[in-house]
């Protein structure tokens, strides 16, 4: 039979066609990895090496926006998830970022406008995977309240401490107030005096919390959300997870 021989370029499609169907010598699918996503705050070095979508249910919006970074020593034992504010994004945190990750935690902020208790549910899943054992939860404002939620609802991994930053009583489906009746986690509670009503909040969530370690630290000033760890609240935050949620685990 003769033989005829395939051009150069229709030879080279076809050994990537037969690639992405036969996958990779690791047992992959061989499909191409996304292109990185630096979501207008990563560089692209840290998107390629941490940017992904987390997989969370049709409640939180499906696959949310999400960047992992292990500490600085890698191996974390202990990894802090962080949901930010209403119309924020997971760039709300990355000023942040390095602070956690040199103190031995891995990060894990993620997008959401959905249900952010299922996000923080899929992101204990996934960090469990990395080899994380517990956590700690930080929101800002609408994430701070989910986050209390969460910490009373069923978690792939223990929830050793909260941190609040602005977090209004109820917001939506998330009940604040409530949360903090019926749980014992460590949470730390803060707001700028002059950012009303979530100052009044900040109160109220710390007189009505059963926890037995639970702090309230008020900041001079009017601003919402992240930038309290700006402004006053990074060592108070950092001491509190040294005491509840040390990195060691």
């Amino acid at each position: 039979m003769k033989r005829f021989a395939l051009p150069a370029t229709a030879a080279a499609t076809a050994a990537l066609l037969l690639t992405g169907c036969t996958g990779g010598a690791d047992g992959s699918s061989g499909s191409a990895a996304p292109s990185a996503r630096t979501y207008g705050c990563l560089t692209a070095d840290q998107a390629a090496k941490g940017a992904f979508g987390l997989e969370a249910g049709t409640a939180a919006g499906g696959t949310l926006d999400a960047y992992y970074r292990d500490s600085d020593a890698g191996g974390a034992e202990v990894g802090i998830v962080l949901s930010h504010q209403l119309g924020g994004s997971l760039c709300d945190w990355t000023p942040y970022l390095a602070a956690f990750t040199a103190a031995g935690y891995a990060v894990l902020p993620f997008g959401s406008e959905g249900d952010v208790t299922d996000g923080i549910r899929a992101a204990a899943g996934y960090l469990k995977g990395k080899g994380v054992t517990k956590l700690a939860l930080i929101g800002a404002s609408k994430g701070g309240t989910a986050s209390l939620v969460a910490a009373r609802l069923a978690s792939p991994l223990p929830i050793a401490a909260v941190v609040t930053l602005s977090a209004p009583e109820t917001n939506g489906q998330f009940n604040g107030a409530l949360a903090v009746r019926n749980s014992t986690v460590p949470t730390l509670f803060t707001a700028e005096e002059g950012d009303s009503p979530f100052n009044a909040a900040a109160r109220t969530l710390y007189d009505e919390s059963v926890s037995p370690h639970k702090e309230l630290k008020l900041y001079p000033g009017s601003s919402h959300g992240a930038p309290l760890l700006t402004e006053g609240a990074m060592p108070d935050v950092q001491a509190f997870l040294a005491a509840y949620a040390p990195p060691t685990g």
